[in-house]
């Protein structure tokens, strides 16, 4: 029996897998990965797959990286972890106050957690419970975006409008107080609409929402410019302007979802950024550590802030998670900043983007491929009719010819680490379209 083969069936006998039908293993390529170095997994056969989708979007400078390896070995010489309630620690405060910066000091408060499911049920919390404080208990409704994804737990799936995930769990989800608003999806586009035209007719449903719903909104949530989950909708950062506007002027709060999106990944820091705005409350994850360690983080406004100060205890902010602000986590974080902050990662990324977008063109203009699209260091096309387990299929045809690439539905999508060079990435592009045309053939 070979190493491969080994781990597999102990895998499949023990190990219950996330996102997956567990009946489709083990056809279903299920890899025992022994190592990994910059954009590569390696098997115990030694066979090489490169990592096509940051493993599910967190990993941002390789995989081994040796800074954000010395700054977890040097914090665990000193303090691995420390209940946050009633105590604190260096790697946290520092944390808090960097990513505060990258706010021009804006979102002043950090709240740390553990995942991104936990930073959305951690905002929509604080959002509720901000307006009850204030004496607003009619504001206790929220908006999200048709096609959104937020997390899968309970809270989260109030918010996430994917069947999916969503609908065996129905009984359990409270979603009378939550509302759809049409997507600003650039796809949606009419004959000649331009992709601004489409956020302005989106934005224009939400504001006649706003006003139908006047003083019950407390909150609405957006991916900005990216829903991934939804398959990589993409819409104009006009949409996120008049989000803004809008929520000023019925006094709601905007809570960005930049759970995939920030750290860089569409072109600037923060997604919102693109749109001149500020959140009233950021919920960050995945990459913020380099793919290193489970940490996420809601920064919030300071007025958010000082909605729970009060010699009441009952009024104050009680959610906790046992490995809040975890010392190493944070120190990952802390290595990721010191990378983008010495190594013009934003203005590199630039020149790759340009570089993948020009060797996928032979997949933009495949006749089964249709809006092709990108922004940052994502791109993702849909293809045109496709088999109905279509997504399942160009998986196992791409990790036959050693690339991760997963796609969503019928969306094929590349979320590649910012280190992929452009030898890599060439090759990457030509084996998405071999593993293409031989899920179709």
């Amino acid at each position: 029996m070979s190493a491969n083969t080994e781990w597999l069936q102990r895998s499949l006998a023990s190990v219950w897998h996330p996102c997956t039908q567990m009946k489709h293993h083990p056809t279903l390529p299920l890899v025992p990965v022994a190592r990994a170095e910059g954009v590569w997994l390696e098997d115990f056969e030694g066979k090489r797959y490169l990592d096509g989708i940051s493993s599910w979007w967190v990993n941002l400078f390789g995989h081994g990286n040796p800074r954000i390896n010395a700054a977890i070995t040097d914090q665990l010489s000193k303090l691995e972890h420390v209940m946050l309630a009633g105590f604190t620690h260096q790697p946290a405060i520092e944390l808090a106050e960097r990513l505060s910066a990258k706010t021009g000091g804006v979102l002043g408060h950090a709240f740390f957690a553990s995942d991104g499911a936990s930073a959305t049920e951690i905002a929509l919390k604080m959002s509720f419970h901000a307006w009850q404080n204030a004496g607003l208990t009619e504001k206790r409704e929220f908006v999200c975006l048709e096609g959104s994804y937020h997390g899968e737990t309970v809270g989260a799936l109030s918010v996430t409008d994917i069947a999916l995930f969503r609908d065996a769990y129905a009984p359990l989800v409270r979603n009378e107080h939550v509302h759809l608003a049409p997507s600003p999806d650039a796809r949606l586009a009419a004959p000649g609409e331009t992709a601004e035209a489409v956020a302005n007719r989106a934005a224009d449903a939400l504001e006649a929402l706003f006003v139908a719903r006047a003083g019950k909104i407390a909150a609405m949530i957006i991916e900005p410019l990216v829903q991934c989950a939804t398959g990589m909708a993409m819409h104009h950062p006009q949409y996120l302007k008049r989000v803004r506007a809008l929520c000023d002027a019925h006094g709601a709060h905007l809570i960005c979802d930049e759970i995939a999106v920030g750290f860089g990944r569409t072109g600037t820091f923060f997604a919102h950024e693109q749109a001149g705005i500020r959140p009233d409350l950021l919920c960050l994850s995945k990459g913020i550590t380099g793919g290193y360690l489970p940490l996420s983080v809601v920064l919030s406004t300071d007025a958010i802030y000082q909605a729970f100060w009060d010699d009441d205890v009952r009024r104050g902010f009680l959610h906790s998670h046992s490995y809040t602000g975890n010392p190493l986590a944070c120190r990952a974080a802390l290595a990721t900043l010191d990378i983008f902050d010495t190594d013009h990662v934003l203005e590199q990324n630039r020149q790759l983007s340009a570089f993948i977008t020009a060797a996928l063109q032979p997949l933009a203009n495949h006749p089964s491929v249709n809006h092709f699209r990108n922004t940052g260091m994502i791109w993702a096309m849909d293809v045109d009719n496709p088999h109905a387990d279509f997504s399942r299929r160009y998986f196992a045809a791409a990790m036959a010819r050693g690339i991760l690439v997963r796609p969503i539905g019928k969306t094929v999508y590349l979320m590649p680490p910012y280190v992929l060079n452009e030898i890599d990435a060439q090759w990457l592009s030509e084996q998405m379209l071999a593993a293409l045309n031989a899920t179709l053939a």
